[in-house]
């Protein structure tokens, strides 16, 4: 059984209506933290992971947690991909982070020694999209997070759109997925950041209008239209100007 995530949100209201989600088929960052709530009061992890044991609880008697063809058929792939493993520190979980890392079948290293946004960036790509070209240098050296200013193709920001960003010598990657349009600020999701993979505020300005952002940019082979940008307030939230 196939759930998409119009369902996801109807259901999440259903159970908790205190939750009132937009009902927009859109996996932004409000429905991720309706998941992660509705799944800590039941006992299980706080993370913005969609599997069969929670799509059972959404869906009772409906949903069977043992058949393994249930799934949710929708989200931008890498995004969802970062969200299995949020808050992944490159310290206290360093053993499975490495793991996950060297999954795509190639690794910087050790997280705890390296910066490696551009390697959880790497691996989230091509565990989702396995045929994705990485032209220039950025296929000879995807570590290094400008190289991804070269990635797939130019995008207005939307969703799950990759933002490279001026961080030092090295710069940093992410993917968009919030928009507080009044201060232009980006809600960024990568890795190296805080030392862990989760989501951060940043400038989202053009370097050329004195802020960080250098491109943003869409993969190639991805076929459908990336979702509109989920629209936010930044107010009191820290914004990040190096992502240590």
């Amino acid at each position: 059984m196939q759930y998409k995530t119009i369902d996801i949100q109807r259901a999440l209201n259903r159970h908790e209506p205190s939750f009132a989600i937009a009902e927009d088929g859109i996996m932004g960052p409000e429905t991720e933290a309706a998941i992660s709530v509705f799944k800590g009061k039941r006992g299980l992890q706080r993370r913005p992971l969609i599997g069969p044991i929670t799509l059972s609880l959404l869906f009772p008697g409906e949903a069977d947690p043992d058949d393994p063809k249930i799934s949710l058929t929708d989200g931008v792939p890498w995004v969802n991909e970062l969200a299995r493993h949020m808050h992944w520190h490159e310290e206290r979980d360093n053993a499975k982070l490495r793991e996950w890392l060297k999954s795509d079948g190639a690794t910087l290293g050790d997280p705890a020694v390296y910066p490696w946004c551009g390697d959880a960036m790497q691996t989230a790509i091509r565990l989702t999209l396995p045929d994705e070209p990485f032209p220039g240098d950025l296929g000879r050296n995807p570590y290094w997070a400008r190289n991804w200013a070269l990635f797939g193709e130019e995008s207005p920001l939307a969703y799950g759109a990759m933002i490279t960003l001026v961080r030092g010598k090295g710069g940093h990657i992410g993917t968009a997925v919030g928009f507080d349009k009044k201060a232009k600020r980006i809600r960024l999701r990568g890795g190296n950041q805080s030392n862990s993979i989760n989501d951060t505020w940043i400038d989202g300005r053009s370097v050329s209008s004195g802020g960080r952002v250098l491109a943003i940019r869409k993969p190639k082979t991805y076929t459908k239209p990336l979702p509109p940008i989920p629209l936010m307030n930044s107010h009191g939230e820290v914004i990040s100007t190096n992502e240590a």
